[in-house]
């Protein structure tokens, strides 16, 4: 089959590609910015492309699939040619779900904690030499790629984001999958530049379980209002399986889950991680993994990469960082880590960085969210709400957001860094939190911080 990936550079589409090809596919693509590690992975598999750009050229009649990413444009000169030759044109999920419409489909969604869970089901799965095709929004230790696509597998396991599926394709990527086994974890605002209001975005989720197939499963987290509300008022024949945080216990910086065969020690840690870890069990055990397996493979589980991911460790220091940047988030993760080190300084640093974040309307969620550090610091670049069309974020409005009166602010990129590299960081944990990376930080240089 032959495919040709527009915007073939992207986290999901250049491991699509990779995929595919890793099927036997013959793959193309074209993109006008391609950067690590997805440049160094398609020139392996030598799939990248000779030249950036967009090139109409490349679109021929005998292409079988054009997979269409979301930094194109509806304008893009190599969409108009393949629209123009009347070619199948897919969405990211459009053609996941191509692949995977023979297989038993498990769909995991929610607002936060689907990576992990997704992460979770795989590394039980992947421990226990059970083969299953997936998509996971993470790279995860063990695991070559981020999507794995196979003709035999019985089960597709697949990440389900809410955000938009392409650029001529305006529905939410989790509608798209159809699932037969589905997971939601949690509903909590986000994505205010596609779902303007609440009551619109929880719509989204109530959609998503009705798209599930008659007889199929739901599994919800039920500590969750939102997501019990929604879960419990569905009228769909599917199953209903609720699951809460497990009791477990913290001994001397080491979280210990209650099981049926004692108390485990594991490697993650927080409440919101045991209550992913409970949703991941379900899941599992739909699929055929006994609860005494479940266990036995969960407690090597480290987490999936930026997820409360340590990047140091020294003799009392630790530094984290976790790509949390909801209200939510930031609330749960920090929650955890001062529930893992109770007896050290919290040094809690957050970047605002994302469209939700840095709208003016919606800065008002974060009230509370830095509350369990001893140290709160808010980092945000003027640039990147320039960059985003954004109206300019005050100083005065983010503090009175978070309505902290210790709250540190920081707008320049070598203030911020300053700052940290002279912290006395002794008998403290140091969080950093965001989905970019503070204007430029260099994380390797923190781990010279702390050990």
């Amino acid at each position: 089959m032959k495919t040709h990936f527009i915007a073939i550079g992207g986290s999901a589409m250049h491991n699509l590609a990779l995929a595919l090809h890793n099927k036997g596919y013959q793959v193309t693509g074209s993109d006008d910015a391609i950067f690590e590690p997805s440049k160094s992975r398609l020139e392996k598999k030598g799939i990248l492309p000779a030249e950036l750009g967009w090139f109409p050229e490349k679109i021929t009649a005998d292409i079988d699939a054009i997979i269409l990413g979301m930094h194109a444009k509806a304008d893009n000169p190599e969409l108009l040619k393949a629209q123009k030759l009347g070619l199948k044109i897919y969405s990211y999920p459009e053609f996941l779900y191509e692949q995977s419409k023979n297989k038993t489909r498990v769909v995991i969604g929610g607002s936060h904690g689907k990576t992990t869970i997704t992460s979770m089901i795989l590394h039980v799965m992947h421990y226990h030499n059970i083969e299953v095709d997936y998509m996971v929004g993470a790279q995860l230790e063990g695991f070559d790629t981020m999507v794995h696509l196979t003709e035999e597998n019985d089960f597709m396991v697949l990440e389900g984001d809410e955000y938009l599926s392409s650029p001529i394709d305006r529905r939410p990527k989790f509608h798209l999958y159809q699932p037969n086994i589905a997971l939601i974890s949690g509903i909590a605002w986000d994505h205010i530049n596609v779902f303007p209001t609440y009551e619109n975005y929880v719509e989204q989720f109530e959609i998503f379980i009705a798209k599930i197939t008659n007889g199929g499963i739901l599994v919800y987290n039920e500590e969750d209002p939102e997501v019990k509300r929604v879960a419990e008022a569905a009228t769909n024949p599917i199953r209903k399986l609720a699951y809460a945080t497990p009791k477990y216990s913290v001994n001397d910086g080491v979280t210990l889950l209650e099981t049926p065969e004692g108390d485990m020690p594991i490697e993650v840690f927080g409440a919101h991680n045991l209550n992913n870890l409970a949703g991941a069990k379900w899941i599992c055990q739909n699929m055929g993994v006994d609860e005494a397996d479940f266990y036995e493979a969960i407690a090597s589980f480290k987490g999936a990469s930026k997820r409360l991911e340590k990047i140091a460790e020294g003799k009392g220091k630790v530094a984290y960082k976790d790509f949390a940047h909801s209200p939510s988030k930031v609330a749960a993760t920090t929650k955890a880590v001062k529930e893992q080190y109770p007896n050290r300084t919290l040094v809690a640093c957050l970047e605002l960085h994302t469209y939700s974040s840095l709208n003016a309307e919606f800065l008002k969620e974060y009230e509370g969210a830095l509350e369990y550090a001893d140290v709160a610091v808010v980092f945000y670049s003027p640039d990147a709400v320039k960059i985003k069309q954004l109206e300019e974020v005050t100083y005065e409005q983010i503090a009175t957001a978070f309505n902290r009166k210790d709250l540190i602010i920081y707008t320049n990129p070598t203030e911020f860094k300053d700052y940290l590299f002279n912290l006395n960081l002794d008998n403290s944990a140091l969080l950093l939190m965001s989905s970019g990376n503070y204007g430029g930080l260099n994380f390797d240089e923190v781990k010279g911080l702390i050990e």
